[in-house]
């Protein structure tokens, strides 16, 4: 890779971390649909609130929480620190991690330290690699599937889904041709899971179809209602180009909030899931504007095997108050769970939600 697009790649990274820890600016105006719904009080718990379990599994290990640190960053010096203090924490917690994008460990091995970082810090915890669905439509090859996994230790491999992102994007890749295909190649060569993820804009039920068919373990809806992507690249460009009109007004303003809200696609997954009980236990992971222990409760009565956050977990970090945050999102999900009756994450998963009126 050459010094210049190295150096692209590098500012690409650190304005992605910088434009996100802005309040607002990047937000898509759907919300997750989460807000809709509510539980179903229960005057009768019986429930010892002291005894309530916050633990579950996830592929087939038990973690701390059903909650996991979702895939942000990697690929340049700062990178290193940010994963460092995200891997201390998911290990505090027992809970997952996921790297951001590791295509710059690909392409120059100068930063591959930055994610090799996670698995010092982190020996015991469940970490995921990540790369692009741009890269899967070329074809990994296996010198590539095994730096990726070999540098994190890794437990399975993230796809992320990012086509409106590449859309913005100023130097995006939007050849998204033979994506599902090399896919399908990908879950029948590596040993471990792959999950797939989109990036804000959410997984429909035909999509996720798709995907459980072509051997995929785990979706990630990643839906509308959190951080927007083409809101992001949109500030990168227009600091790049000035206020170039690339699309009409009224359709960029759709454009910028694309997406299915998370909740909808929580919803429809799992309606595909009983319609087709060959998938029926497929894991989905709940994240796109996950930001309190209410959104993660909500997420699994939904159809969630646990949420995932990235923004909200990033703008901790960033105010110092990483683990406090983390404490108090799993101090909301253990109040749900006394209000409802559910002394385990299984029972929460049955409880009975009510749309608001």
């Amino acid at each position: 890779m050459s010094d210049t697009t190295s150096n692209i790649t590098i500012e690409r990274k650190q304005s992605h971390v910088e434009i996100c820890l802005q309040d607002n600016i990047a937000f898509n105006r759907k919300t997750t649909g989460l807000e809709r719904f509510e539980f179903e009080h229960n005057a009768l718990p019986e429930v010892y609130l002291s005894d309530i379990d916050l633990s579950t599994t996830f592929l087939g290990k038990k973690i701390g929480a059903p909650l996991m640190i979702s895939s942000m960053t990697g690929g340049y010096s700062k990178a290193a620190t940010l994963n460092q203090h995200l891997a201390m924490a998911a290990e505090q917690f027992n809970i997952p991690l996921g790297v951001g994008s590791m295509r710059q460990a690909l392409e120059n091995s100068s930063y591959r330290e930055s994610f090799a970082v996670t698995r010092k810090f982190a020996p015991s915890i469940q970490i995921f690699a990540n790369i692009g669905a741009p890269e899967i439509a070329k074809g990994l090859n296996k010198s590539d599937i095994t730096i990726m996994l070999e540098l994190l230790e890794a437990d399975g491999l993230i796809v992320h889904l990012n086509a409106a992102q590449e859309l913005f994007q100023p130097e995006g890749n939007t050849d998204f041709r033979h994506v599902l295909e090399h896919l399908a190649t990908l879950t029948d060569t590596i040993t471990v899971p792959v999950i797939v993820k989109e990036v804000g804009c959410g997984i429909s039920a035909t999509v996720a179809l798709q995907l459980l068919e072509a051997g995929v373990s785990v979706i990630d809806v990643a839906g509308a209602g959190g951080i927007s992507w083409q809101k992001v690249e949109e500030v990168r460009y227009t600091r790049q180009f000035g206020q170039e009109n690339r699309f009409s007004p009224s359709a960029l303003e759709e454009l910028l909030n694309w997406g299915i809200p998370t909740a909808q696609c929580l919803l429809d997954i799992r309606e595909l899931k009983k319609e087709r009980p060959e998938f029926r236990d497929v894991e989905i992971i709940s994240s796109g504007g996950i930001q309190c222990g209410t959104d993660i409760a909500k997420s699994l009565a939904l159809g969630a095997q646990l949420a995932a956050s990235a923004r909200h977990i990033l703008k901790a970090l960033h105010e110092k108050s990483l683990e406090k945050t983390i404490h108090t999102w799993l101090n909301d999900l253990k109040a749900i769970m006394f209000l409802t009756g559910a002394s385990t994450i299984e029972d929460l998963k049955n409880k009975r939600l009510i749309i608001k009126q």
